[in-house]
């Protein structure tokens, strides 16, 4: 059962996460959270020893809630490129387009207001994005691997354009609200990706569920 003071923390995080979506960190102040949480300054300061810290904590819990969300269901697909398609879709229609945070994206939001301002607090939130990356650049190498993929690719780099493209449609979105915006970014993104295929290989391999 958790504490009064770990909800209370928790509230605080809560509280904060959508104000740093909305406003930016360098526009949230201390009393603006003081005010979302119904605390005094004090009770706030009893938790987090100030505004930095409170990002951070942010950022962790917002690195949970996204992850719960873009990689719900891949444990159980064996074809790296439906994977991604997944991931791809869990990240535009179930992350972005269900408004997951008020502000949109509020990892591609802190990189954008920290940068210049705040180097190691945006090289943390950079190094988080090379992580997603290096990740799909592992699952392209996968396909790779077993011949799902054309001969000749670039790994990195289509690893780094599925993920430029799923934050270029954050921004757009979170200023038209316009559902258009994901809706044909995650159309190009299944068509790109399925470019990639080896035709000569079957798109599901079933075998490879089976024991």
């Amino acid at each position: 059962m958790s504490s009064k003071g770990d909800l209370t923390r928790h509230k605080i995080i809560q509280k904060s996460m959508q104000l740093f979506s909305v406003k930016g960190y360098f526009n949230t102040s201390i009393a603006d959270i003081v005010k979302e949480t119904g605390l005094t300054k004090g009770g706030v300061y009893g938790h987090f020893r100030n505004k930095e810290e409170i990002w951070y904590a942010v950022y962790h819990e917002c690195v949970r809630i996204w992850k719960n969300v873009v990689f719900h269901g891949l444990k159980d697909i064996p074809d790296p490129l439906e994977r991604i398609n997944r991931l791809v879709e869990n990240s535009l229609k179930n992350y972005l387009g269900a408004g997951v945070f008020e502000g949109g994206c509020l990892f591609f939001n802190s990189l954008v207001d920290l940068a210049g301002q705040a180097p190691t607090m945006s090289n943390y939130v950079l190094e988080g994005f090379k992580g997603f990356t290096e990740l799909l650049r592992l699952w392209l190498e996968e396909a790779d691997q077993q011949g799902l993929l054309r001969d000749g690719l670039n790994h990195p780099g289509i690893a780094n354009f599925i993920v430029v493209s799923l934050n270029g449609a954050a921004p757009l979105y979170a200023a038209s609200k316009d559902p258009a915006v994901w809706q044909h970014t995650l159309t190009q993104l299944h068509f790109y990706i399925k470019s990639l295929r080896n035709q000569a290989k079957p798109e599901h391999l079933l075998f490879l569920t089976k024991t």
